[in-house]
């Protein structure tokens, strides 16, 4: 063999050695396997010969892996998106903030992401769908944080009635009886056939045959919810000046409604902590400036959303400490300082009174 061609394939070796010795090296330093893919694939092309018909098959399969690798983590990502705002931010209806606004999203909302590009994402909120800047946004393991952090399971009835018992046996009291559109904050899973759930501030539990759990987040309101919504409270107060309702006691009943859904079962300070907490969205510029609308706004109180408020509100099944702590929280009494978020008490830093954490 002529001692140039020896030299060429020793050469030839040496470099393909260092590479793959490099490959290693890269495994243990790169940020991510997309710059060890990167980082590998220009350290080969660099030194193989076309002429050379030997072709290194480990190297190859170790590549076609990682290649696999990284296009199942693509495909595994979340597509959840959460609102990283103070107050709240406008939706758009194509991806620049020239166009039209069709939508609010609040503080701590939450979506799922439709399409991204340019800096901005295309998301549903709740009925709201459109475009929102990246920059108020977070993502991934960030979106996923927050997500678990203001977000709360939730107890769908799949039936058209459903005992809440006291214990998790077919034999136990019963707390009360939901129907097919009630909705319950759930606490855990206690087995294969029992779920425990909040009722009105008390732990109650419920067959897991006849429910299914869903994961809620508050959501964004469109152009249309919001003026529906605004149109109720002005078509109320117009009634309210004509003395058919007085606007100060229905808040006060209506608070006072919310408060026996939400910890109907707690002691009183309990009770003053979820009117605080309302009252103080109110005064807050991140949520609506009424309390129909902070209670009545899209993706936020439970018991608001299924209906059950209302149901409460009409039969004037509210006792007389529910009225108390709604009557003290509209006249400013707090016992949760500025808290405007709770949720049951378990996994959350805040004021805990009674079986509720307030942050």
């Amino acid at each position: 063999m002529p001692g140039s061609i020896k030299v060429r394939i020793l050469f030839t070796g040496l470099m393909l050695c260092l590479t793959l010795a490099a490959f290693f090296r890269l495994d243990a330093r790169a940020a991510t396997k997309k710059e060890y893919f990167d980082s590998l694939s220009v350290g080969i092309s660099q030194i193989v010969d076309p002429t050379v018909e030997a072709v290194d098959e480990k190297a190859i399969e170790e590549l076609t892996q990682i290649s696999e690798e990284n296009a199942r983590l693509q495909e595994e990502e979340s597509d959840l998106v959460m609102v990283n705002v103070q107050v709240a931010m406008n939706v758009r209806a194509e991806a620049t903030e020239e166009s039209d606004k069709v939508g609010v999203l609040y503080k701590d909302c939450g979506g799922r992401i439709l399409e991204r590009k340019d800096g901005w994402t295309r998301m549903k909120s709740g009925d709201l769908i459109g475009w929102a800047s990246d920059e108020y946004l977070l993502f991934g393991e960030e979106a996923e944080a927050m997500a678990n952090d203001v977000g709360n399971l939730i107890v769908q009835i799949e039936t058209d009635t459903l005992r809440v018992r006291r214990e998790p046996d077919t034999g136990a009291e019963v707390f009360g009886l939901l129907t097919g559109d009630d909705e319950l904050e759930m606490i855990e899973y206690v087995n294969d056939d029992w779920i425990s759930v909040d009722y009105e501030g008390e732990t109650g539990y419920v067959s897991a045959e006849f429910v299914d759990v869903d994961f809620h987040i508050d959501a964004g309101e469109t152009l249309a919810a919001i003026r529906e919504r605004e149109e109720a409270e002005r078509l109320a107060k117009l009634k309210a000046n004509q003395g058919a309702v007085v606007v100060g006691g229905d808040d006060t009943k209506l608070l006072a409604a919310l408060i026996q859904c939400e910890a109907g079962s707690e002691t009183y300070n309990g009770k003053l902590a979820v009117g605080a907490v309302v009252m103080n969205r109110v005064r807050s510029g991140a949520y609506p400036n009424t309390v129909s609308g902070v209670i009545f706004a899209s993706g936020q109180f439970t018991p608001a959303l299924n209906g059950k408020v209302a149901k409460v509100y009409t039969n004037g099944k509210i006792s007389d400490s529910c009225y108390e702590a709604a009557r003290a929280a509209i006249n400013g009494e707090t016992n949760v300082g500025g808290a405007t978020h709770f949720r049951r008490a378990g996994n959350h830093d805040g004021i805990l009174i009674d079986n509720q954490v307030f942050w």
